[in-house]
């Protein structure tokens, strides 16, 4: 297939594609982003509370 070609076939089918709205695309963006801070959080609290964990029990051995 020949890049005209393929480039000509991808903007046909890119004017069928329904693209969300600015609204939309605003509220999908905050959405990851939250989930993406909670996520950290909650990883970032285990990551805390194994590592002490880990601590103690080699403090401990010692």
């Amino acid at each position: 297939m020949k890049i005209t070609e393929y480039l000509k076939e991808t903007k046909i089918e890119l004017k069928h594609v329904i693209w969300p709205t600015r609204s939309q695309t605003i509220y999908y963006t905050l959405f990851v982003v939250l989930l993406s801070v909670i996520i950290g959080y909650y990883l970032g609290v285990f990551d805390f509370l194994f590592s002490k964990g880990l601590e103690l029990l080699l403090a401990s051995s010692f």
